[in-house]
Formats: structure tokens, C-alpha cells, sequence
């Protein structure tokens, strides 16, 4: 009778029934085995280990691998890949005497073998659809190798473009950074983690690591715990909620105290008042650098770390040798090692491991998914996608297919343009720029290809950009230059590829100055001269200062760092195959000065007004207080106008809801597709807020000449903020409601709140 009556309610009913159904088994399972589990063998459950395996993802490496296996004394391993490996690895693990599989990790960061763009660059899509095909890409490609368990996402909010792991995230926004961070598990973890197709997801870095000062990797951060809750929080809540099986804590410390040790964060905050109830694992040795922070000995620090909350030690062997000893000593409990435990083995039941150890070894799934035609396909449409038009002076791009086209810069014909962790990817796979070109148009276009510059000429920087092997020549400064010019010179235009190279962003690969290197300034300066125009296509992992090369350059293409498709995408982009829709996720700062700089930035007591700089006013003496390019800038090929912003009412009661609607029209001569902004702002409050707040964005296509009405519903909800109480609440009186292409770029209207 209920089934016919109330399908819906049947459904939700029967599913949620199914589900307890299904906790309740994996409760009784992993009570009953660890009923006849040793001491020893529960904290090896907690052991996390890499045998280095030829993935370098840190500087300490384990030993006697193989017989801790055998003895339960590990629980997993990372750094290892390919199915004959991992299926061995896993033979040994069936040997011990519990036979519990392991679990199999890698930084799968942006696709497995087949390199997708770096995460930076999926974010300026801000398609989710796109981001979520993105994870799932790299899911399907790595559990055909074996593995099921992703270091990733990073969801950390950065706004120092300094720090090199910029490229890892999602940009400076909380609101963006939680559509994507859902996304991105729902495309690794899809509905069911025992699907041999999916990946467990790992959330990182928990919390607070984009924040460090100075943009120095692994540094302290500092706040208050308002902006925590209201502009770093956001996105780890979001991916919590969406499922995710897995957390990893981070290396900076948190009110004095490292992440890895801090109860209030890993306890109080994830799992009592988020409620979290999956497995926190920690950053490579975190635990063991916590000596380094002055917290005490290993045995101290592993203490410390497990009754904080965590539950699995990477790398670092402090578990392993210690809380035994502490247990006998009283500094830790047999309910903490006990939970811990039970986190680790729960996660391995939900991915169907003691079903199957061997349920992700399957060689014939390995030889037709991975870096198959369908990968290959979704890296380039992930990359084109990724791109974003910094600039376009008299619509000089799309470029036309035929004439003279000088092809220079260091980048133009470089296999090093997977990005920074790609550590599964293969270099050689990579498509260059200039073979993307000649791809696109043929025998049409005449190329006229010269290097013209060094990556950089400092050869400290070169040696501490190759740390990982030689990844670009240096040859003769002068010479590459007069090269280029002779190129422009015999050309119609000029498409100038520079940028960084791979390592100059990502971890451990901070700048203090993230201009471009002089040797590619100089080239650039060289070309503007010639009174050719000048394409600049920029390859890098970070916004970077670009002031003059954005007043010489007559259009700018950033194609952040692409993946194996990434000379097929940007010529896709170059001659018009695709009309760019990217928006930036991070602003791009004038110059160093200005770090940090971030569109939702507070109001001051003096601001700076309009005009010329003023004295007692906040501002600088020698640069403007804006942007290069605002948070959420990117031009098309065509144009998209905006009428006013429409409100459905002037007031909105509490408990209800507004509409906010713009019509948008593409008035150019391509069809593409646009980002609608949605911003608000709270000018009195009783806690300071930001000038701006993003609470909503849509991504369409307009053919040449359609319009289109795109509304957003404005709730309650949209309009909270953290007190100093941290609550959520929201207070009555005015709001701006802000419509527009970029957060520099929109139409305002307000209403009340009653």
C-alpha cells in the first residue's frame, strides 16, 4: 500500500533502510575481526608506508617493506603502481595471519597516466559537470592500475599566489572552492566506493595549509577562527558532506598548535560538530616533523597525534613504534588505538576489499582503459575548456589559417607541460604547442618556429627548477634572440609561448617573485618593438605579475599547464575550433606587493576613493590598489551583454526567498558560453563583512544573437554569516545583490530584509 501510495517516500525508504542494513554489516564485520586481532596487528593497521617505488612524493622513504607486510604491521601502501606490482604487494598482505588486504594510494592529483589539466586550471572552467567528468577520468584510468585510494582533492582556500601548491586548488574563493570540492568526490567516489571504477577520496589538507605565511610552503598559519569558519572552512565541509571517505591532515599548525596534534580540529570540529566518521590519515611524516615544531619526542608526538584524532601515519613509523610503549605508560588508550583502527579497516570494507583483495588487479581492464582514445579525448576537451582569455585587443584572436605565423618562446615546443604532480604522467605523451598548431591548420600556415629565450638565465633557479631531472636547455641568450626576431620578422603575427616550467610551481616550489624570469621579459619586450602583433599564450601553475607584458602584448591567452593535450587544446583555442569560456579562480596581482589580494576583501575605516591616490587614504604610493585581472575575469570571442539586475521584490521576509534575474544577450558574431556571477554584499552588520560575497554562478551557451533571462533564488540561507559566537545568523536590514562576468564587472540592485 505505501509503494503505491507514496513511491518517492518508498524509495527514500527503502534506500535508507538498504543503507543501514549495509553500516550495520561492515560494524559486525569489523567487530568480529578485530576481536582476533593482536595488539601489534591493530596498530599496523595504522602504518602507512612507501617503498618509494620510483614515485618520488617526498624525502623519506621506508625499508624492510615486505616483511612488516607479512608480520600485519602495515595497512596500506602508497607510491607503488601497476597491477602486477600491486597484486604482489597484496599476495604478501594475504599471507599474514589475519589476511587483511592492503589499501593502495597514489597523489592522483590530475589524471593517472593520461595528464589532465593541473586543478587550478579545471577550476577557471567552473563547469562541474566538466570537473566531476575530470575526477572520474583519473578514476577509471588508476583503478585499472590497481590503486583505490586518491590523495585528492586539495581544497585548500590560497590567496598568495607565491605559494607554488596555488596550482593543487581551486583558487581564493570558499563558494567556487565547495561546488568544485563536491564535484571532484562525487567523481572519484561515485554512488558505490565497492565499484571497482572509483577511488576513495581524500580531502587535504586539513585545514588551514593555503593560508601559510608568506606563500613559504609547510609555514605557520594565523587567524582567527571567524575566518576560518566563514572563508577556509567552507570547502572541506562541502566535501565531507558529499561523501568523502578520507582526510588528510596538514603540516602547518593551527592556535600553536600542528594540525596533526590539534583535538580541537580533528576531533571537536570534524568529527563532533561536522560529523565525519571516516579515516584521517597524515601528511607525509607529519607526525615526525611535529619534533621540529617543539611538541617533544616521537613517542610524545605519536601520542599526541592519536588522541587528536588520527588514525593513520604516513611514512613516518611513529605508530609503529611507539603506542605500544605509551599504551603501557598510560599516554594513550586502548579505545583510542581501537578507533583508529576501526576507521582504517571500515574503509577497506567499503571498497569491497575483503570481498576481494584483488577486485582493482584486473590486467585486462589495465590494457584497454589506460591512455585509451577516450582519455586522450577527455584531456583535451578538459584543457580546452581550462583556458582563459586575459585579453584580446581588436579582436586579433581567433587567429585566421593561413599567412605567416612566427612560433617562439621557450615554451612553444616543450614536452614539459604536464604541471606540477604528475608523477604517474609520461612526458613523452605530451602534445607541444607548436605540434598542436601544425595539427590545426595544416600545410596552410606557414610556422616560422624559434626558441628565442631561455626558460630563465639564473642558473640557481634552473638547478632548483630540475630537481627532479633536466627538464629544458640553455643555450646562448643572444643568439635565441636574434633567432625569434628574424622569425617575426618574416611573419604576420607572433604567438609567443612562455611561462614557467613544471617544477617552478607545486609543492616545496614557492616564489618571491612570481614575475615572469627576465630572459622571457626581454624576448617579449624584443617582439612588442617589431610592430608585429603579438599573441602571448602563458603556461604557469600560479597567477604571476605580468603588468607589462599585458600592456605590450595585443591579446593574452592563459593556458595554465594543459596536460598531454595541451598543444591540440590552446591551438583549438588560437584558431577558434573552441571559443574560450574560462574564468580566473585567483586574482592576479599587479605585483608582488600586493600578495595577498583577493576580490571578498574587507572595507577599511579610510578607503581609497576614486582618482588619484590620496594621502591618510589606504592605498599605495607607487601602484593602484585593483587587480591586473579581478576574480572571475575572462573574455570570449563574442560579446555578452547584461541588462539591469531585476528583483522579484524590494523586501524579503525572513524564512522566504528572492528572485534575482539578469537577461543576457550574446551580442558578438560567435556563439559561446558565459559564467553569470552572483554576488552579494551586507553594508551593516554586526560583524565587518566583505565588500563582495560570491553565493552563486551559472555557466550557458548563447548562439550569436540569443538572450537569455538567468535568475537565482536568494535565501536566507545565502545571506548568514559567522558571529563572533561562531553562528551562523543573519541579521535584518539592506543587501546588494551584484549580477555580472567578473566580480570587477556587475550590475548592482539592493533590497531589504525584514
Amino acid at each position: 500500500m505505501l509503494r503505491k501510495i507514496f513511491p518517492i517516500l518508498f524509495i527514500i525508504l527503502t534506500f535508507t533502510a538498504t543503507a543501514q542494513s549495509q553500516s550495520s554489516k561492515m560494524y559486525t564485520f569489523v567487530a568480529e575481526l578485530m576481536k582476533k586481532m593482536t595488539l601489534d596487528e591493530k596498530i599496523g593497521q595504522l602504518n602507512l608506508l612507501t617503498d618509494g617505488g620510483g614515485v618520488p612524493t617526498g624525502s623519506v622513504v621506508n625499508t624492510d617493506v615486505e616483511s612488516k607486510i607479512k608480520e600485519g604491521k602495515v595497512g596500506g601502501l602508497f607510491g607503488i603502481t601497476g597491477v602486477e606490482k600491486i597484486r604482489r604487494a597484496q599476495e604478501i598482505a594475504i599471507m599474514s595471519r589475519l589476511k587483511i588486504p592492503l589499501i593502495f594510494g597514489l597523489d592522483i592529483i590530475h589524471g593517472y597516466r593520461t595528464t589532465l589539466p593541473i586543478p587550478l586550471a579545471m577550476a577557471s572552467s567552473w563547469d562541474m559537470k566538466l570537473i566531476e567528468k575530470y575526477a572520474r577520468t583519473a578514476s577509471l584510468e588508476a583503478t585499472a592500475d590497481g590503486l583505490n585510494w586518491t590523495f585528492s582533492p586539495m581544497v585548500d582556500i590560497a590567496r598568495d599566489p607565491r605559494w607554488g601548491r596555488v596550482a593543487e586548488g581551486s583558487g581564493e574563493d570558499p563558494y567556487l572552492g565547495s561546488q568544485i570540492a563536491r564535484a571532484m568526490v562525487k567523481g572519484y567516489q561515485g554512488n558505490d566506493l565497492a565499484d571497482k571504477t572509483t577511488l576513495l577520496a581524500c580531502v587535504k589538507h586539513f585545514a588551514l595549509y593555503g593560508a601559510s605565511e608568506s606563500g613559504r610552503d609547510y609555514n605557520t598559519t594565523d587567524m582567527s577562527r571567524l575566518r576560518m569558519y566563514e572563508s577556509y572552512f567552507p570547502p572541506y565541509k562541502a566535501a565531507i558532506d558529499a561523501g568523502a571517505g578520507s582526510i588528510m591532515s596538514s603540516f602547518n599548525e593551527i592556535d600553536g598548535i600542528p594540525a596533526t596534534a590539534n583535538k580541537w580540529l580533528m576531533t571537536d570540529v570534524l568529527r563532533k560538530e561536522w560529523g565525519f566518521k571516516g579515516m584521517v590519515v597524515t601528511d607525509y611524516t607529519s607526525i615526525n616533523e611535529m619534533i621540529n615544531h617543539g611538541l617533544g619526542d616521537l613517542k610524545t608526538v605519536s601520542a599526541l597525534a592519536l588522541k587528536a584524532g588520527i588514525d593513520m601515519d604516513m611514512v613516518g613509523e611513529g605508530f609503529l613504534t611507539t603506542l605500544k610503549k605509551s599504551l603501557q605508560e598510560g599516554k594513550v588508550t586502548q579505545k583510542e588505538i581501537d578507533d583508529a583502527c576501526r576507521r582504517v579497516l571500515e574503509a577497506k570494507y567499503k571498497l569491497g576489499l575483503f570481498d576481494d583483495p584483488f577486485r582493482y588487479c584486473d590486467l585486462n581492464r589495465a590494457k584497454t582503459e589506460i591512455t585509451s582514445t577516450d582519455k586522450k579525448a577527455a584531456a583535451r576537451e578538459l584543457a580546452v575548456h581550462a583556458q582563459v582569455l586575459l585579453k584580446n585587443d581588436n579582436n586579433l584572436l581567433p587567429l585566421k589559417k593561413y599567412g605567416t605565423i612566427a612560433l617562439v618562446g621557450p615554451m612553444a615546443n616543450n614536452m614539459d607541460m604536464l604541471g606540477t604532480w604528475a608523477i604517474a604522467g609520461i612526458p613523452a605523451n605530451a602534445v607541444p604547442v607548436m605540434t598542436g598548431i601544425k595539427n590545426a591548420v595544416g600545410s596552410n600556415v606557414n610556422i616560422i618556429y624559434a626558441k628565442g629565450a631561455n626558460i630563465t638565465d639564473d642558473s640557481v633557479l634552473a638547478r632548483n627548477a630540475q630537481v627532479f631531472g633536466k627538464k629544458f636547455e640553455m643555450g646562448d641568450p643572444k643568439l635565441q634572440l636574434e633567432e625569434a626576431l628574424q622569425a617575426a620578422a618574416k611573419a604576420d603575427v607572433i604567438v609567443a609561448v612562455v611561462g614557467e616550467s613544471s617544477e617552478m610551481t607545486g609543492e616545496a616550489a614557492s616564489r618571491s617573485d612570481i614575475s615572469l624570469p627576465a630572459s622571457q621579459r626581454n624576448l617579449l619586450e624584443a617582439l612588442s618593438k617589431t610592430g608585429k602583433p603579438l599573441v602571448v599564450v602563458l603556461m604557469t601553475g600560479r597567477p604571476l605579475a605580468i603588468v607589462r607584458e599585458s600592456e605590450i602584448a595585443n591579446a593574452i591567452l592563459l593556458s595554465w599547464f594543459g596536460g598531454d593535450e595541451t598543444g591540440n587544446a590552446v591551438a583549438d583555442v588560437l584558431f577558434g575550433n573552441y571559443n574560450p569560456s574560462g574564468k580566473l579562480p585567483m586574482t592576479f596581482p599587479r605585483n608582488v606587493g600586493q600578495i595577498p589580494i583577493y576580490y571578498s576583501h574587507k572595507r577599511t575605516g579610510r578607503p581609497n576613493g576614486d582618482g588619484p591616490t590620496q594621502k591618510f587614504r589606504s592605498n599605495y604610493l607607487d601602484a593602484s590598489n585593483d587587480p591586473l585581472y579581478a576574480f572571475g575575469h575572462g573574455l570570449s570571442y563574442t560579446n555578452f551583454s547584461y541588462s539591469d539586475v531585476k528583483l522579484s521584490s524590494s523586501r524579503m521576509i525572513k524564512g522566504q526567498a528572492l528572485k534575482a534575474s539578469v537577461t543576457v544577450t550574446n551580442s558578438g558574431n560567435y556563439d559561446g558560453e558565459e559564467v553569470v556571477q552572483l554576488y552579494i554584499n551586507d553594508p551593516v552588520a554586526s560583524v565587518t563583512q566583505p565588500v563582495k560575497k560570491m553565493i552563486g554562478f551559472q555557466k550557458f551557451a548563447l548562439r550569436k544573437g540569443e538572450s537569455r533571462e538567468i535568475s537565482f533564488t536568494i535565501t536566507e540561507e545565502d545571506l548568514k554569516f559567522y558571529n563572533n559566537d561562531l553562528k551562523r545568523i543573519v541579521e535584518p536590514g539592506e543587501f546588494h545583490v551584484f549580477i555580472g562576468g567578473s566580480s570587477s564587472d556587475t550590475r548592482k540592485a539592493s533590497f531589504i530584509l525584514q
